[in-house]
């Protein structure tokens, strides 16, 4: 049974008076910081450099064909409902959730059939003791592992800015030391491995590192806990795709206040003096004519890539993470992406699927080398159209192709109708090949009617992501929980950060939580735990408001809401 949290003493939440507050980036955390500020009372303007919100959430459309260009795994749906409810509705309010069956397909090299996760745990354990009779029980001893190590995190490290050691220094997380400390010094392929026979066992459970930005082999273990997301919880897909996640979000941070600027890329923080050290006096941006513009502030989040904020918008010695700082981090890997319109149906594929290879030690290792990949490569494909009618014209298939690759902006940028740099159309042809052998579609690139890739190029450009990478820092022992960039400046007050290339970390989730720590800070509020959720108007003095959360956060222990 889950121990409850210990009750935190209470911070001083809202702050005496409104702030204005100027948001870098209109990205998923860009976004929920400004919906979470302004619903709180403050004035609050983004700066989004790009034609449309959403960032690496972005989109695509051409001929009828609709495309999500970045996040497409709709996973921890609590976190996501949660900061829904801090705006005053829900997810199921405001998004058509479908639930996935099955959750995805797996392709293995050297396999005739493909096998198909299911979206439950119990179906889950089935499909382990099929593929290696008795390895369900493994499993299930490995799911309740999963679990727990979930739970722990959501209460003491997630939504923990770690200005303090209170989280780590709670009963709870004393109570697990010796289990934590195996979690955080093997890796998850080695703790994987050591109960799992099975290669295909082992791909399925290992994979989910990807989604951190890592590989098995350099994941911690605790990361176990992500097997608890895709094989516990299941995998829904929200209707319209991410981006009606997007459009939901802006709307929502509009209805509360926040002016948003698109087509303003943002040349330099502002700095002023101030007791103690320097403080944020607001931002200078360029708008889409090219016309200068300088926007005050008495609070500036940074909610774009951490690199850039820091090395190209403060000057040299208000860095808290200045370019030397930056020699030993890995950026994660980088992506070739490609939007597929196809003829016809293709009923090889499942919604989500995965291509994995055999030697995948060898795979990830060129990929952190920086290495040309094997015509032979784990990727991704996203059949969206499996699932969503409005995203191609009827009778055709929208595919989604994420190949994992070097965070090397060298290889170039895509283009339409394989029009890219060299390097990068190289790969997608590969990767079209590959799909059509391995999912028996004999006549796939023929059908190919409308194309359109990305290359890492195009990620440090449109995002200014460090080195290209394609998701944010990766989530090594070095580059988690508390070992991550925080989430303010050492050296400038006012500077908050929020994104994946600071704590918590990578994914729509995890940006949504990024947002809560910077809502906390701006209050006063060092609890380990999310927000509270506040009481409706008509309901309080009874029963406080229900939230998707687990129990004993949902309950608000760690948390403070002031009213």
């Amino acid at each position: 049974m889950m121990a409850r949290p210990e009750r935190t003493a209470a911070r001083p939440g809202r702050p005496r008076r409104p702030r204005s507050v100027t948001i870098i980036g209109g990205g998923v955390a860009g976004l929920a910081t400004a919906g979470l500020l302004a619903r709180d009372g403050h004035a609050v303007q983004v700066l989004e450099q790009g034609a449309e919100l959403g960032g690496r959430a972005g989109r695509w459309e051409s001929e009828g064909f609709r495309f999500d260009t970045g996040p497409s795994w709709y996973l921890m749906p609590e976190v996501i409902d949660h900061w829904f409810r801090l705006m005053g509705t829900s997810a199921g309010d405001e998004l058509e959730l479908v639930r996935l069956g099955p959750a995805y397909r797996t392709f293995f090299e050297g396999e005739q059939r493909p096998v198909d996760v299911p979206g439950d745990r119990a179906g889950a354990i089935e499909l382990f003791d099929t593929l290696d009779p008795g390895s369900g029980a493994a499993l299930e001893r490995y799911l309740d592992e999963a679990a727990d190590a979930y739970e722990v995190a959501t209460r003491r490290f997630l939504y923990d800015d770690f200005s303090s050691v209170r989280g780590l220094a709670s009963l709870e997380i004393l109570r697990r030391a010796p289990r934590l400390a195996r979690l955080v010094t093997q890796t998850l392929d080695a703790r994987i491995a050591r109960r799992f026979g099975d290669r295909r066992e082992r791909q399925i459970l290992g994979y989910p590192a990807v989604f951190l930005g890592t590989t098995p082999f350099r994941a911690p273990a605790l990361y176990q806990l992500m097997s608890h997301l895709d094989l516990g919880q299941g995998v829904m897909y929200p209707q319209g795709g991410f981006a009606s996640l997007v459009d939901s979000m802006g709307r929502l941070a509009r209805e509360a206040g926040a002016q948003i600027h698109l087509g303003a890329r943002a040349t330099r923080i502002i700095t002023g003096e101030a007791p103690g050290g320097a403080r944020v006096e607001g931002v200078e941006w360029t708008d889409d004519g090219g016309r200068q513009h300088r926007m005050g502030a008495d609070v500036v989040v940074g909610a774009a890539d951490l690199h850039h904020l820091e090395t190209e918008l403060l000057p040299q010695e208000l860095r808290s993470h200045p370019e030397s700082s930056w020699a030993h981090r890995d950026p994660g890997p980088g992506a070739v992406l490609a939007c597929l319109g196809v003829r016809g149906s293709l009923p090889e594929l499942a919604h989500h699927n995965l291509f994995f290879t055999q030697d995948w030690r060898d795979n990830f290792g060129r990929i952190a080398r920086g290495e040309k990949l094997p015509h032979q490569t784990s990727l991704y494909v996203s059949r969206t159209s499996a699932t969503d009618p409005q995203v191609a014209p009827a009778g055709h298939e929208s595919l989604f192709v994420l190949v994992p690759s070097p965070a090397r902006p060298e290889w170039g940028k895509g283009g339409l109708g394989g029009s890219g740099a060299p390097a990068v159309e190289s790969v997608v042809d590969l990767a079209i090949r590959q799909i059509s052998a391995w999912a028996g579609i004999p006549d796939l690139r023929d059908r190919v009617v409308v194309r359109r890739t990305f290359g890492p190029a195009d990620f440090a450009a449109d995002f200014n992501a460090w080195r290209g990478a394609a998701l944010g820092l990766a989530h090594t022992l070095a580059q988690s929980a508390f070992l991550r960039p925080g989430n303010a400046s050492h050296t400038v007050a006012g500077l908050l950060y929020a994104g994946a290339s600071v704590r918590p970390g990578i994914g729509v989730p995890m940006c949504l939580i990024s947002a809560e720590i910077v809502l906390k800070r701006v209050r006063g509020d060092r609890s380990t735990g999310p927000v509270a959720l506040p009481e409706p108007p008509a309901q309080r003095g009874l029963a406080p408001a229900k939230s998707a959360l687990p129990a004993a956060l949902a309950s608000g222990e760690g948390a403070t809401w002031r009213t």
